[in-house]
């Protein structure tokens, strides 16, 4: 059967269990929308094995896909309306219209991803529209850009857990451009397109990184993906799009932008995943904090390192001269009125009195670029025990200097590496909440799965939902214009 193959290709042995997911899905659909093709796309979540917060610093990190994913079942429309349903029912049904200034609905409200998908697809479009029954307008300069009909489907068990650090918002804005990218002609190199993709989320007022959107889109089945944050070139403009020197090649690729590598998962051990099943109330504002930190910390260097744009670019100097040069803490009015290269404007922050950790925070973004290139290393020469210490070092880091730890995760953390065979364990994603990583020797699995959740019972009164990463393929089209009846 041509949906089962297709599913085995991305899914391996839980294609079964899937093609009851899709089938669900194509239902609700057709009930939604009426009998009809239906284009079927997904994009995965992530865990990110090591650098966290390094991201939007344009240091290093190492994420690794999941088989949880979220798809996006639509059907082109020939106006420019998106109508949006879900498959959980929290989510309540919305219709906008795209344009190149799209109006946000409420703070917070999930159709906002899609908003923001969509307002950078048309300021991108290719103005080669594709031949459809009725036929598309024209498409210019973000005009007439074609619209759709869409179910979103990331429901348990098979979804990507919702606020669990894992990426369920990025994947969100991936398939929703990669859905209308497709049902206007534009084609999109996937390097210059993450890049697309991690701006337009910044329409929901999150100053994110690259990370999310790039393992969604590169990603290689038994690989994760290392990958410098920091573009080598300037952005060039995207339209026509072209294929970037080396991109894709085996072993490693890189673009005028990035570089990246995909690095092999080792064989003989796994990477575990525990969610504490808490959820912070105020990420966003806390998450901008520390944008606001880091910003403040490299304008504090700059008088001594002419030109630097971002800790990054400071790697290569020692901890303790950049340390007798940051100060402790500031406020955010004294962060604007002493450093005008602080540039915190497009960073929406609580009050001015709001006080930025600025050496802690730099100091985590600085060590953990270093335990990510270690790490790496390390993997590539199957050495289990330093990748395992150096998750132990990157959890410390984010719990002392970055300070986005909480007690569950804590004792997450402690029951994980509690299990013999457990190598190392860190929190992984924003944090305050959310998902732990732990990398476990197989046959050492089972215990894990047993002994976590019951010392996590004993202590918090939670049941932490686990599971194995299986690094999977990226996001695309899974299936172009399935019959519905």
């Amino acid at each position: 059967m041509p949906v089962l193959s297709a599913l085995e290709h991305i899914y391996g042995e839980a294609a079964e269990v899937q093609q009851a997911r899709y089938s669900a899905a194509l239902a609700a659909f057709a009930r939604v929308y009426g009998p009809g093709p239906i284009h079927v796309f997904r994009a995965p979540g992530r865990v990110n094995l090591i650098g966290e917060h390094t991201d939007y610093n344009h240091g290093f990190v190492l994420p690794v896909p999941l088989d949880h994913d979220m798809l996006l079942l639509a059907r082109p429309r020939p106006d420019g309306t998106v109508r949006l349903h879900n498959i959980e029912p929290d989510f309540a049904p919305r219709t906008f219209a795209i344009g190149p200034t799209i109006t946000p609905a409420s703070k917070g409200d999930w159709s906002n991803y899609v908003r923001g998908a969509a307002q950078m697809v048309a300021r991108h479009i290719s103005p080669s529209p594709p031949v459809y029954d009725p036929p598309a307008p024209p498409v210019y300069g973000g005009a007439n850009v074609r619209g759709m009909d869409a179910l979103v489907d990331a429901a348990p068990p098979y979804g990507i857990p919702r606020g669990a650090g894992l990426s369920s918002s990025s994947a969100l804005t991936v398939v929703a451009a990669l859905a209308l990218a497709h049902f206007n002609g534009w084609q999109p190199d996937p390097v210059p397109f993450a890049r697309m993709c991690s701006e337009a989320e910044w329409y929901v007022g999150t100053r994110g990184g690259i990370m999310d959107q790039f393992i969604a889109l590169l990603a290689r089945p038994g690989h994760a993906l290392f990958l410098d944050c920091r573009p080598q070139t300037p952005p060039r403009p995207s339209r026509p799009p072209s294929v970037p020197p080396n991109f894709g090649g085996e072993g490693g690729g890189g673009s005028p932008w990035y570089t990246f590598a995909h690095i092999p998962l080792p064989l003989n051990h796994r990477f575990l995943v525990a969610d504490t099943g808490v959820r912070h109330t105020n990420v966003r504002g806390e998450y901008n904090l520390r944008v606001a930190a880091c910003r403040a910390g490299m304008a504090c260097l700059c008088p001594r390192y002419p030109g630097i744009t971002h800790l990054r670019d400071v790697q290569g100097v020692a901890w303790a001269e950049l340390a007798a040069l940051l100060p402790e803490v500031l406020t955010v009015a004294e962060a604007r009125a002493h450093f005008d290269r602080a540039d915190l404007d497009d960073v929406p922050l609580p009050t001015d009195e709001a006080e930025l950790r600025v050496r802690a925070c730099c100091r985590h973004v600085h060590s953990e670029n270093e335990r990510v290139r270690a790490a790496v290393a390390a993997l590539e020469a199957g050495d289990i025990t330093t990748v395992g210490h150096l998750l132990n070092l990157a959890h410390a880091s984010a719990r002392d200097d970055y300070d986005i730890s909480c007690p569950e995760l804590e004792v997450l953390v402690e029951a994980a590496r509690g299990v013999e065979g457990t190598a190392g364990a860190r929190l992984t994603g924003a944090g305050w909440g959310g998902c732990i990583v732990a990398l476990v020797r197989q046959e050492a699995v089972p215990d894990f799965t047993t002994e976590v959740p019951r010392r996590y019972r004993e202590q918090t009164g939670r049941e932490p939902a686990i599971f194995v990463c299986r690094a999977r393929g990226g996001a695309g089209l899974v299936f172009p214009q399935l019959a519905s009846e």
